[in-house]
């Protein structure tokens, strides 16, 4: 193992922001986010942040998701859309699940013909099949989107996609059996994809229990893959955590011994228990931004409650 990989499997020291609120949090009463929030999914470009995430209303069986929209200056302050959701499927129960848009590098957006890409996994809560499909769509400001595609794969959840050499690279929870586990797929155009036979990252660690979720995966170096994942807690399987693990090809992975690198605060009652489907991009000054979604403590009126943030230095901190 190289002394890079090395770096980015040694501790690391996400800092909250200082704020004792989250960065979004419900909807008032009656809006489309009042119920269930969770997924931030950001972006920085035109000197702001974007946050995008999935919020919905009503009990948790009869849940839709929508697609939401933020606003801010510094990735910690954000202003929702005023005018709603921003992306629905018509006429349909089918959820705007964990949307992933097009990235490279340390998570930089990549706009194709000028256009944001983003994929995303639905499912139709209200009827309870629980079957996932994956989807993408396309838009020029981030606010009209384009209907969305046909399905592209069966049972996938939480999709990462990477631009790399040209190249379209997938990472996404397989929730076709328990436990869920964490595939990798290849395509040229980002719609057909070619699974690699094998998960890539199953349960294996003794900190992690029941199923693995929430790939996010980046590229810092050319031969340097990191990915942070999620996975609820062999010490209180009420409680999800983040761990990280690095690879040069990104099919081969090695996760960090200090797993988990991030959890749940105890002392913020809207994080105390929740602390995934995280979206990650390095800044400006070096830093590293974290933006997470939450869960207070149970009977779980609502699957998931809040968006958070945490910084980090880098390896090496």
């Amino acid at each position: 193992m190289g002394d890079l990989q090395a770096a980015w499997l040694e501790p690391q020291r996400w800092k909250r922001d200082g704020k004792a609120d989250p960065v979004i949090g419900l909807g008032e009463e009656g809006a489309f986010d009042d119920m269930h929030l969770f997924a931030p999914c950001a972006l920085w470009e035109d000197d702001q942040f974007r946050l995008y995430y999935s919020g919905s209303s009503g009990d948790v069986g009869g849940r839709v998701f929508q697609l939401g929209h933020a606003s801010g200056t510094d990735g910690v302050h954000f202003r929702k859309n005023p005018e709603g959701p921003v992306f629905e499927v018509d006429h349909s129960n089918d959820s705007i699940l964990t949307p992933a848009l097009l990235r490279q590098g340390t998570g930089q957006i990549v706009r194709e013909n000028g256009r944001l890409r983003l994929w995303y996994s639905s499912t139709d809560f209200p009827t309870g099949t629980g079957r996932h499909t994956l989807h993408d769509t396309t838009s020029d400001d981030g606010f009209c989107w384009d209907s969305p595609s046909d399905v592209q794969l069966e049972n996938a959840y939480a999709p990462s996609v990477l631009k790399v050499a040209g190249e379209y690279r997938l990472w996404y929870t397989d929730v076709s059996d328990e436990p869920w586990c964490i595939r990798h797929a290849r395509s040229e155009d980002g719609h057909h994809w070619s699974v690699t036979e094998a998960p890539v990252l199953e349960l294996d660690q003794s900190w992690e229990w029941g199923r693995l979720f929430y790939p996010y995966v980046l590229q810092p170096e050319p031969k340097l893959f990191v990915m942070w994942y999620g996975s609820y807690q062999s010490a209180d399987p009420h409680k999800t955590a983040l761990g990280v693990a690095v690879s040069e090809d990104g099919i081969r992975w090695q996760k960090s011994d200090h797993n988990p690198v991030f959890g749940p605060d105890a002392a913020r009652a809207w994080e105390s228990h929740y602390t995934t489907s995280q979206s990650i991009q390095q800044l400006h000054d070096g830093r590293w931004r974290m933006w997470y979604a939450s869960r207070p403590a149970p009977p779980f009126q609502h699957k998931y409650f809040a968006i958070g943030t945490a910084s980090w230095d880098g390896p090496g901190s």
